[in-house]
């Protein structure tokens, strides 16, 4: 992705925080990854806060008959196709009551 310089003026002390966590040639990282944290936040409250759906029922015809059909069904494709990777099971843990006994 190309990038652009960009003329920013910081507080000195800011500044200081800045070079003490991520060094002076970590700067661009650092307040690169800060502002797209930041955008994503401001992003987010936006939509929270909207009256706006977050999708339209156009768009997902699999959930026309109602959610729960779609996860019946779901589940049954999942058990035609039988059991996945096995893992191993987990012993319970031991409790103080089963200890003392």
């Amino acid at each position: 992705m190309p990038t652009h310089r960009a003329h920013i003026l910081l507080p000195e002390d800011l500044l200081r925080e800045i070079d003490a966590i991520v060094g002076q040639r970590g700067r661009s990282a650092f307040l690169v990854e800060t502002a797209r944290q930041e955008v994503r936040r401001r992003k987010l409250l936006s939509f929270l806060e909207s009256t706006e759906p977050a999708w339209e029922d156009k768009d997902h015809p699999e959930l026309a008959t109602g959610a729960e059909v779609w996860v019946r069904q779901l589940r049954h494709e999942s058990e035609a196709r039988g059991p996945g990777p096995s893992r191993p099971r987990l012993k319970p843990r031991a409790t103080k009551r089963s200890r003392s006994r």
